[in-house]
C-alpha cells in the first residue's frame, strides 16, 4: 500500500514537473493567474502545517516539495481514518464479546436444566421400571394362589385317564 502510494506521488510529481518544464520553455502571454500563488489557487488543497518553503528554493522545488507533502499529508489522514475505522471494529469486538459472554451464561443455565430434566426422567424411568417389577411380582405370587399350578392338574387328569 505504501508502495502504491510513493509510485503514485512519484508519477504525479513527474507529471507537474513536465507540465511545468513544457510551459517554462514555451513562450506564453503572461495571465492573471500567473500572479496567484498556489495556495490562493486552491484553498483546498493549501501546504500542511508542519512544514514551509525555504528561501531560495525554485518554483519546481517548490511545487514539487508542494506535491510530495500533500500526497504524504493525504496517506497520513487514510491512516488516521484506518486507525479510526479499527478503533470501530474494536468496538464492536468489544460488544460481541459481551454477547458471547451473555449467550454463553445462557447456554450453561439452558444445560443444567436439561441435565436436571434428564435426572427426573431418569428417576421416573427406574420407578416405573421397579413398580412394574413389583406389579408383575404380585401378579404372578396372586395367579398361583388362585389358581391351581398347572403341573398338578396334568398329573390329575393322568390319573383319571390311567383309571378309566
Amino acid at each position: 500500500m505504501v508502495q502504491s502510494t510513493i509510485g503514485q506521488v512519484l508519477t504525479n510529481i513527474e507529471r507537474e514537473i513536465q507540465a511545468e518544464f513544457h510551459n517554462s520553455h514555451q513562450p506564453r502571454q503572461p495571465s492573471p493567474i500567473d500572479f496567484v500563488t498556489p495556495m490562493t489557487a486552491a484553498p483546498g488543497m493549501a501546504m500542511p502545517d508542519y512544514v514551509e518553503h525555504r528561501d531560495g528554493a525554485t518554483e519546481i522545488g517548490r511545487l514539487s516539495a508542494e506535491a510530495v507533502v500533500r500526497e504524504y499529508e493525504a496517506a497520513a489522514k487514510d491512516i488516521e481514518a484506518l486507525g479510526a475505522e479499527l478503533v470501530e471494529r474494536v468496538k464492536q469486538c468489544e460488544a460481541m464479546s459481551r454477547d458471547v459472554l451473555r449467550v454463553t451464561d445462557e447456554l450453561k443455565e439452558t444445560a443444567n436444566r436439561y441435565r436436571e430434566e434428564a435426572k427426573r426422567v431418569f428417576i421416573e424411568i427406574e420407578s416405573c421400571s421397579k413398580m412394574t417389577s413389583e406389579v408383575s411380582k404380585i401378579c404372578g405370587e396372586l395367579r398361583d394362589r388362585i389358581a391351581p399350578p398347572v403341573a398338578a392338574d396334568k398329573s390329575k387328569t393322568k390319573k383319571v385317564r390311567t383309571a378309566v
